[in-house]
């Protein structure tokens, strides 16, 4: 554990970069005590770790802030995280009856409801409508130039937007207002076969979000389309999953073979409870970017030649794991800890190291690890993404 000492006030534990062996020594230089607190992986590094591998931690507390009268928003984009190359992130907030105005992306979008209750709506390119009220757990999907909008109900919404390209920013989008506004009238007018002084009073410039009336019961916004709704649901019910429930949590998997519209963005919603770890495992598809909802976490991420890297994570962190490389996450707290996996891709994969021992021969297995056949016959067969050591704590580790 880091070595403690005491502040000038004697309220706050001062944490040392000193390692229960005596490595390293005490830091009296200007510091930044709290983030030291929140970070013990970063200030005394596990003696497992070793060599050069990237940050894969940032924080939408450390990102700047949109505001707008409707909501706000903020995003994790290459700028902020540069390793996070496939995936980009985008936490909003909007209020009863503030609007995401209608709008479409270059970009695939996939969304997890946070808090409280929107409406979605969007229409193909075949003129089929969809319209639907999305609550806490709930995810949408909305391809690559698909038409959409978002507003917030009676209590508000605050929800996640995952981007299929790590170099998407919300604020870059393609908006209604902003082609109106850079359309002439003349032209409007012979669009739409309308008089010119129709469009007197359109936005001058992009609205992006902004306030309007909390909407009526959904069935007073139906739509009829001649052409019909869509035929792949654009929302779907996550937390209505059984999990798949172990010792120690559970795991809900989403990508196309259950939500079949969503081609881009694979996921999966991991619940830890405290003293469990979701296991030693990679994937072999894509990248991982990780959305922490609550509880506290470490990721340990093996990147071959000897590297490895101890990152400490919380509720509203971002994580990433580049592809293939081995990693776990363990629950630190006294809480359960909660997450999301997502993946730039139609299907969930991971290789579990525990399954793959137990599936190889097992003389091949010793040989190469200078194990006993005991160890070998307690190997899972059988994948198990999370796993809980009895009397095990991960808040007493040795350094």
């Amino acid at each position: 554990m880091a070595h403690d000492s005491q502040n000038h006030s004697g309220a706050v534990p001062v944490p040392q970069p000193i390692r229960a062996d005596g490595a390293g020594g005490v830091d009296r230089g200007p510091r930044d005590v709290m983030r030291d607190l929140q970070n013990p992986d970063m200030l005394v590094p596990p003696k497992t770790d070793n060599g050069l591998i990237p940050n894969m931690r940032f924080s939408f507390s450390d990102t700047h802030m949109q505001l707008n009268h409707g909501g706000w928003s903020r995003e994790i984009t290459v700028r902020e995280l540069p390793i996070a190359t496939t995936l980009a992130g985008v936490n909003m907030y909007l209020t009863p009856g503030g609007v995401r105005e209608l709008h479409w992306h270059q970009q695939a979008e996939w969304a997890y409801m946070l808090l409280g209750r929107a409406r979605i709506t969007a229409v193909d390119q075949n003129g089929r409508n969809f319209i639907a009220d999305i609550g806490p757990g709930d995810l949408w999907y909305f391809p690559p130039g698909i038409p959409h909008s978002i507003q917030g109900l009676e209590e508000g919404c605050e929800f996640l937007l995952v981007f299929d390209d790590g170099n998407f920013s919300d604020l870059n989008t393609l908006s209604i207002s902003d082609w109106f506004a850079h359309t002439p009238k003349e032209v409007l007018s012979a669009n739409f076969g309308v008089p010119e002084s129709d469009f007197d009073a359109i936005p001058k410039e992009q609205l992006y979000i902004y306030q309007a009336d909390v909407p009526g019961p959904l069935a007073t916004q139906a739509v009829e389309s001649p052409n019909g709704t869509v035929p792949l649901p654009f929302a779907y019910r996550l937390l209505a999953q059984p999990p798949m429930r172990m010792p120690g949590g559970s795991v809900r998997i989403v990508d196309s073979t259950v939500f079949p519209i969503s081609k881009a963005v694979a996921a999966a919603l991991v619940e830890l409870e405290p003293g469990a770890m979701r296991e030693l495992h990679w994937h072999p598809n894509n990248d991982e970017w990780q959305y922490y909802l609550t509880g506290q976490g470490r990721m340990t991420v093996f990147g071959s030649e000897g590297n490895a890297r101890t990152f400490d994570f919380r509720a509203g962190d971002v994580g990433y794991v580049p592809f293939a490389f081995g990693h776990y996450i363990q629950n630190t707290g006294t809480e359960t800890l909660w997450f999301l996996e997502m993946f730039k891709s139609d299907r969930f994969q991971d290789l579990s190291l525990n399954q793959w021992m137990a599936l190889t021969p097992p003389q091949l297995v010793e040989s190469n690890l200078h194990v006993k056949p005991d160890f070998i016959a307690r190997l899972n067969k059988v994948k198990r993404p999370v796993v809980k050591h009895p009397g095990f704590t991960y808040l007493n580790r040795d350094r």
